[in-house]
C-alpha cells in the first residue's frame, strides 16, 4: 500500500488529491513545518536524502518529485484514467507539456516570489529592514510579478478554447498545474484578474476529491 509522507502546505497536496480521485486506499503520515524557518522537518531525510516533499513509499520503493509520483500512481493504479489515451493526440502532447512546464517553468517563479516576500520578515538589525523591504518590493515590481503575469496570461489564453489543460477531459495535468495557479492567486491577491483561471479554480475546488484531500492534509498553500 502507498504511504504518503505529507508535508502540510506543500506540493504534496497534489498526491493526496490524485489518490482521492482514483479512490485508492493509502496511508498518510503528516509532517509539520518548522514554525520559525517554515522548512520541512529533518525527519523527512530519513525517507529521502533531500528531505523534500512530496514523497511516497510503495513497498520498498521510495519515489519523490510531483510529476514522477503522479505518473507512477497512474502507471500502477490508474487503470487508464485521468490522462489522454491516444499518445499521438494534441491532448496528450498538452498533458505532457503541462506536467513538466508546471515545475520546470512556472513554480520556480512562485517560489522566488515567496522567498523575497519572506526576506524582510527575517531577523536583522532594525535599520536594515526598510532597505530589505525596498529591495523585495523592487525585485517583485521589476522582474518577478511581470514574469508571473506573463505565465498567467499564457494559461488564461489556453483555457479560452478548452475547459481543461489537456483537452476537454479532466486529467492529472490539471492536478499538477492547479496547485501552482492556486499559489499564484494567493501571492498576487487582488492583482489576480484572470476570469478563465478563476473559473478553473472554482471547478477544481468543487471536486469532492479535492475537498477530501484538504480535509485530510490541510489547506493548499506554499
Amino acid at each position: 500500500m502507498i504511504t504518503v509522507h505529507h508535508l502540510k502546505k506543500s506540493r504534496s497536496h497534489r498526491v493526496l488529491w490524485l489518490l482521492e480521485e482514483l479512490q485508492i486506499s493509502y496511508n498518510l503520515k503528516i509532517y509539520e513545518r518548522d514554525s520559525k524557518t517554515n522548512r520541512a522537518p529533518a525527519a523527512l531525510t530519513k525517507i529521502h536524502p533531500l528531505g523534500k516533499s512530496p514523497i511516497i513509499t510503495d513497498g520498498k520503493k521510495v519515489i519523490s518529485e510531483s510529476a514522477v509520483i503522479l505518473e507512477y500512481i497512474l502507471d500502477q493504479y490508474g487503470n487508464g484514467k485521468l490522462r489522454p489515451k491516444d499518445t499521438q493526440s494534441a491532448a496528450y502532447q498538452d498533458y505532457q507539456y503541462f506536467m513538466h512546464y508546471t515545475e520546470g517553468s512556472f513554480m520556480p517563479l512562485l517560489v522566488l516570489s515567496l522567498i523575497f516576500n519572506m526576506m524582510p520578515k527575517q531577523p536583522m538589525p532594525f535599520f536594515v529592514k526598510p532597505i530589505m523591504k525596498e529591495i523585495s518590493k523592487n525585485i517583485h515590481k521589476i522582474y518577478i510579478n511581470p514574469q508571473i503575469h506573463l505565465h498567467l496570461q499564457f494559461l488564461e489564453k489556453k483555457l479560452k478554447t478548452e475547459k481543461w489543460f489537456a483537452g476537454n477531459q479532466f486529467s492529472v495535468a490539471d492536478i499538477q498545474i492547479g496547485f501552482a495557479i492556486h499559489c499564484a492567486k494567493s501571492l498576487l491577491a487582488e492583482n489576480f484578474n484572470y476570469a478563465r483561471l478563476n473559473q478553473f479554480l472554482n471547478e477544481i475546488e468543487k471536486r469532492p476529491a479535492y475537498q477530501q484531500a484538504i480535509k485530510k492534509g490541510g489547506p493548499v498553500d506554499l
